[in-house]
């Protein structure tokens, strides 16, 4: 049974109620409660590997000529299209991300620069959304996209 792979973050208090006693926002009926007081000392945030995959697809999506992961056995039942999210898997090692990308190309298109966009984008939107840093990223091109090839051709 494969273990569920979490990022956790937590914090000291900084900052003890008696400090700030008249401050209005670290009131206990003041506004959202939890408001007033720093982030750090608001509890434990935790945040599944799976969830960071889930984001990393989405941004992965949004990439220009990228499109979702082969799939299928031997051909038989691929997903080859740009309409659907490229997959991806997660390890967490503490506050560390490594994300395996496997993704679709159109071809032709400077591949390059099309895998500097897709990294910079995900590493953006894991960093901004969960607060993690995405320490590795392997990408793999299962295929590129046939339709283009065979215009190309003609």
């Amino acid at each position: 049974m494969a273990s569920v792979q979490e990022a956790t973050t937590s914090g000291t208090d900084l900052w003890s109620q008696d400090d700030h006693a008249d401050d209005p926002t670290s009131a206990p009926g003041a506004g959202s409660g939890a408001a007033g007081r720093p982030v750090e000392s608001r509890g434990t945030t935790t945040v599944p590997a799976r969830v960071v995959a889930r984001i990393a697809e989405q941004a992965a999506s949004e990439v220009p000529h990228i499109g979702s992961s082969a799939g299928g056995v031997l051909g038989v039942g691929a997903r080859r299209d740009f309409c659907t999210r490229p997959s991806v898997h997660c390890d967490l090692y503490g506050r560390t991300a490594v994300l395996r990308v496997d993704v679709g190309v159109a071809f032709p298109a400077p591949l390059h620069d099309v895998l500097a966009q897709l990294r910079s984008h995900v590493e953006r939107a894991v960093s901004t959304l969960t607060g993690l840093e995405v320490g590795r990223m392997d990408v793999e091109i299962s295929w590129l996209n046939p339709e283009t090839t065979r215009r190309a051709l003609r």
